[in-house]
């Protein structure tokens, strides 16, 4: 195996799988289990007006993609992964949890359209 650019990415690619299902499964269990919801569909940093709607889609997400990195870093160590196949699960797996936290969160603080009290005039 000749050490290059690609191989260099690879690596760093599989070592990170590590540490992303660690925290995807640790926030997973404190939405399930400990029940803080300090941390479900933010956006700008700001928690939605009613958290616990969207706790269990947000816990799920969290459990599937933390489940699919540790069959992913498993299969890896086993060997029974071809490598294409890995960094297709992995990359696909990394992509949609951002999507779809990306698309709870929104959901979770809809746009406001029109003028509100304070843009009214005195």
């Amino acid at each position: 195996m000749v050490f290059n650019v690609s191989v260099a990415m690879n690596w760093i690619l599989f070592l990170a799988l590590f540490p992303i299902t660690f925290f995807w499964l640790r926030r997973a269990w404190r939405i399930i289990v400990k029940r803080d919801w300090s941390d479900v569909a933010l956006k700008r940093g700001v928690p939605p007006a009613n958290p616990g709607k969207f706790a269990p889609y947000v816990a799920a997400v969290n459990v599937i993609g933390g489940v699919i990195t540790l069959f992913v870093i498993v299969g890896v160590a086993a060997g029974s992964m071809e490598f294409e196949t890995w960094t297709a699960i992995a990359g696909s797996t990394l992509w949609m949890k951002f999507m779809f936290d990306f698309l709870i969160s929104r959901h979770a603080h809809p746009m406001k359209f029109g003028k509100t009290k304070s843009d009214k005039p005195a």
